[in-house]
């Protein structure tokens, strides 16, 4: 990638011969002639470095406008590296405009390799300070993630191993890939498993949960905001389209994103480019979209709660990823899986399955999926008495299992049933499961805390 350079100076001999010596080192040079026309340019596009004289038309010698400028062109961008020449000035003014922010400065007549080098070497710290910021906000990210962080892939069945090779397939293309199906099936999972396996690997993988953002900070969060952009911005804040640039964007629970901010996730789609709150200035994206959903978006474009042309965007093809229902021959590796890591993790010996246990593991229909099966088997772990789990330790006994052999859950007839019915049921039920903790039941459903409490309120379980 080249590097940009604007260089400000109100004489045409100079700016001619700056041009031709960067633009013989390969940067983009661009040229201004005065300190309003720097400003300007600055707001609306990024660069590398600046190169600015400290005098100007109004005052030739005492170097105020260059100072001046310094001052202003760090309130507009506060990381831009700015190198300052002079011709007339004294060390004393140099000296001044560094203590405003200036990196480094130069005397007229340069010496070539003297220029290009202070040049190489302030853009190179610039990369490294912003790259250090970048890495900061990303490992801030990352340690938000650690907690949830699912399995590794587990996948014995035979749809699972169709799944996996399609997803193989699927990670050399640029295409942007949608994953459809239930909560607890483990999309972010297989969201992380198309970036490894793709050309873009090296680069960032990305999460967020778009359930999860509110409104008013999804542009400061989707692309970043620049300091005092508004009353909390303390500092100048990475998006994270930036953060995933080179990479993968996976765009969890994307139906929950509110319509007015559809357009504007639709526009970077297209124009791959975004400006932060606060700056008008446009830096271009190159990311690839993963994003998934429980939700029926066909439905949701019938009531105007989504934008058809935003799912075409999304779903360049859609993957689903199956109920854990319909992968049987998971369930019982995926259940060690959990067994051992929640032993590693709370220092108790491991222990094993009962054999009614196994046989319960296996014809429950697991409405919350990996998700259910693996906090199920994290509060049998203190349940069970020794180090053997019974199928009363998972909560899977007689009387639940009758229940699942006749598709009832509280009265309600799974196969009959409405739809607000039957997730009315799976609430009422998950909340006595969870001694109606919300958090756990929150969780357990694969629900975000907003979305949770929506539903509460939709069928008036207030608590």
């Amino acid at each position: 990638m080249k590097h940009s350079i604007l260089i400000a100076d109100d004489d045409s001999r100079i700016l001619t011969a700056l041009k031709l010596l960067l633009k013989g080192e390969n940067y983009q040079v661009t040229v201004v002639t005065s300190p309003k026309a720097c400003l300007e340019t600055i707001q609306k596009h990024h660069y590398s470095l600046a190169l600015i004289d400290l005098n100007y038309h109004t005052d030739t010698t005492s170097g105020d406008e260059g100072l001046h400028l310094i001052t202003a062109i760090k309130q507009l961008d506060e990381q831009l590296p700015v190198v300052v020449m002079t011709g007339y000035s004294s060390i004393e003014v140099a000296v001044e405009a560094m203590k405003l922010g200036a990196v480094d400065f130069i005397k007229k007549p340069w010496g070539n390799d003297r220029l290009l080098n202070i040049i190489q070497a302030q853009i190179r710290i610039g990369d490294m300070q912003h790259q250090g910021v970048k890495l900061a906000q990303e490992n801030a990210i990352l340690r938000d993630q650690i907690s949830a962080k699912s399995a590794g892939i587990i996948a014995q069945s035979h749809v699972m191993q169709q799944l996996l090779t399609q997803l193989e397939k699927l990670a050399q293309s640029e295409m942007n890939i949608l994953l459809t199906g239930e909560n607890g099936t483990g999309k972010s999972m297989f969201a992380e498993y198309l970036h490894q396996c793709s050309t873009r690997s090296s680069c960032p993988f990305i999460a967020v949960n778009m359930g999860a953002i509110s409104e008013n900070l999804f542009e400061s969060e989707m692309f970043g905001h620049i300091k005092g952009a508004f009353t909390d911005a303390k500092d100048n804040r990475i998006g994270r389209f930036e953060l995933a640039e080179g990479g993968s964007l996976f765009l969890d629970e994307i139906a929950n994103i509110a319509p007015s901010q559809q357009a504007k996730l639709l526009h970077v789609l297209e124009a791959h480019q975004f400006e932060k709150v606060g700056s008008s200035k446009t830096q271009k994206v190159d990311v690839r979209i993963v994003s998934a959903t429980n939700s029926n978006l066909a439905e949701l474009i019938e009531q105007g709660q989504f934008r058809q042309d935003l799912l075409y965007r999304l779903n360049t093809i859609e993957i689903t990823i199956p109920p854990l229902r319909e992968r049987k021959d998971d369930i019982l590796p995926l259940a060690e899986y959990f067994l051992s890591q929640h032993a590693e993790k709370y220092r108790l010996p491991k222990g094993e399955f009962a054999a009614q246990a196994k046989q319960a593991l296996q014809t429950y229909t697991w409405p919350g999926n990996i998700r259910e099966l693996n906090h199920m088997i994290e509060r049998a772990i203190f349940l069970r008495q020794g180090q053997l789990v019974t199928a009363t330790d998972l909560g899977l006994n007689n009387e639940t299992e009758q229940y699942v052999t006749t598709k009832k859950q509280n009265g309600i007839d799974i196969n009959h049933g409405s739809l607000d019915q039957i997730e009315k049921s799976i609430i009422e039920q998950r909340l006595k499961a969870f001694d109606y903790n919300g958090q756990a039941t929150a969780s357990s459903l694969g629900l975000s805390r907003s979305a949770y409490y929506r539903r509460l309120e939709k069928h008036n379980l207030n608590l």
